[in-house]
C-alpha cells in the first residue's frame, strides 16, 4: 500500500532529533559493507547466492534512500522543494514500491534456491546457477516496474502554487472504486502475505529434508567411534539461518500485513492523526518495522558466516592503517 506525502506535523511520528539520521546511518553502512564485500567474491559463497544477496542489499539501501533520505528527512530537516513536485513525489511513491517488492521477492528466491540446493540434487546444476540468479534479479525488477505503474496514475496535486502543483495525495476514485480496492487486496497479497507463503513453505521443506538427512546420517555413523560429524553440524547451522532469517522478516512484517489487510475496511481516509490513534499507531509502527527490514536480512546472514566476518575484520583493519599493510 503506497504511502501519502504529507507535510503535516502529524505524520511526523516517532521522528525525534536524530533518529532518522542514526537509522539512515546504520542502514546506509549495513547494506553498503555488504554490498562491497559480497561483491569482492572472498567470502566463500556460490555465485549465485553472491548474486542474491547483492540484489537484496541494493534493493534495501534503494528503499532507505527513498523514504529516508528524500522523504523523512528531506520533509522534516532539509526542505528540498522540487522534491515536492507532484510528479517527483508520485515517483517517489513508485520506486519505494519497485524496491520494497523487489527486496521481498529477492528474499524468496534466495530461499528457494537454497531449497533447490539442499532437498532437488537434480535441478541444482541447472538452476543454482550466476547465469540464473541474473535472469531471476532482472526478471523480479521488470515485474515490479510493471506493477508499480497502476500507482502513479492515482494521486493528484495537494496545493498548486504558481501553476506548479506540489504534493500528492490518493485521488478521491481512489476511495470510492471497486477495482482499486480488488487491486489494493491483490497488492496486499502478492506482497508481504505470498512471499511469506513461499518463505515459511520452502524453509519447511528444507528444514525437514535436513532432519530426515541427518537421522540417516546418524543411524550409518551409529557404530564411529568420532562423533564429530562436520556435515550435521553444517545442517544445524543452515536450519538455525533459515529460522532466522524467515522469523525476521515475518516479525518484521506482520504489523504491516495486518494494517494493509483491516486499513481500507475500517477507516482508511481518516483525519484523526494523533499519537493516541490506535489506527494511526498501528501504521507507523508496522512503516517503521518494514523500513528496519531493509538492513537486518542480509546483516543477518552476512554476519554468520565466517569468511564474511573475516572480510570484514580486514576491511576495518585497512581504514584504520595508514597503508592498509595489516590487511592481507
Amino acid at each position: 500500500m503506497p504511502w501519502i506525502l504529507s507535510n503535516s506535523p502529524s505524520d511526523l511520528f516517532c521522528t525525534e532529533c536524530g533518529d532518522n539520521f542514526l537509522f539512515f546511518s546504520l542502514s546506509l553502512t549495513v547494506n553498503l559493507v555488504a554490498i562491497v564485500i559480497l561483491s569482492r567474491g572472498k567470502c566463500g559463497l556460490s555465485k549465485c547466492i553472491t548474486r542474491y544477496l547483492v540484489g537484496m542489499a541494493a534493493a534495501d539501501l534503494t528503499v532507505v534512500i527513498i523514504e529516508v533520505i528524500l522523504k523523512r528527512i528531506n520533509n522534516i530537516y532539509l526542505p528540498v522543494n522540487f522534491l515536492f513536485i507532484t510528479p517527483i513525489c508520485t515517483l517517489k511513491l513508485v520506486m519505494k514500491i519497485v524496491a520494497l517488492d523487489c527486496s521481498v521477492w529477492f528474499t524468496v528466491a534466495f530461499t528457494f534456491d537454497r531449497f533447490v540446493a539442499i532437498c532437488c540434487q537434480n535441478l541444482k546444476p541447472k538452476f543454482c546457477t550466476q547465469r540464473t540468479a541474473s535472469l531471476v534479479v532482472a526478471t523480479v525488477c521488470v515485474l515490479g516496474c510493471l506493477r508499480s505503474i497502476p500507482f502513479y496514475f492515482v494521486y493528484q496535486p495537494q496545493l498548486i502554487i504558481n501553476s506548479v502543483p506540489y504534493f500528492c495525495v490518493l485521488t478521491a476514485a481512489y476511495h470510492t472504486s471497486l477495482l482499486w480496492a480488488a487491486y489494493e487486496w491483490f497488492d496486499s497479497i502478492l506482497t508481504p502475505l505470498l512471499p511469506i507463503f513461499f518463505i515459511l513453505l520452502f524453509n519447511a521443506l528444507t528444514i525437514k529434508h535436513i532432519i530426515m538427512s541427518n537421522i540417516v546420517r546418524r543411524a550409518l555413523l551409529r557404530n564411529v567411534d568420532n562423533h564429530n560429524d562436520p556435515e550435521t553440524e553444517n545442517r544445524k547451522k543452515s536450519m538455525i539461518l533459515l529460522f532466522t532469517l524467515s522469523g525476521n522478516f515475518i516479525l518484521l512484517w506482520v504489523t504491516y500485513v495486518v494494517h494493509s489487510l483491516i486499513w481500507r475496511a475500517e477507516n482508511y481516509n481518516y483525519t484523526d492523526k494523533y499519537y493516541t490513534n490506535p489506527i494511526y499507531i498501528n501504521q507507523q509502527t508496522g512503516y517503521m518495522l518494514q523500513l528496519l527490514s531493509s538492513c537486518t536480512n542480509t546483516c543477518i546472514y552476512g554476519l554468520t558466516q565466517r569468511k564474511f566476518r573475516e572480510e570484514l575484520k580486514n576491511g576495518v583493519k585497512y581504514l584504520f592503517t595508514l597503508n592498509g599493510r595489516l590487511c592481507k
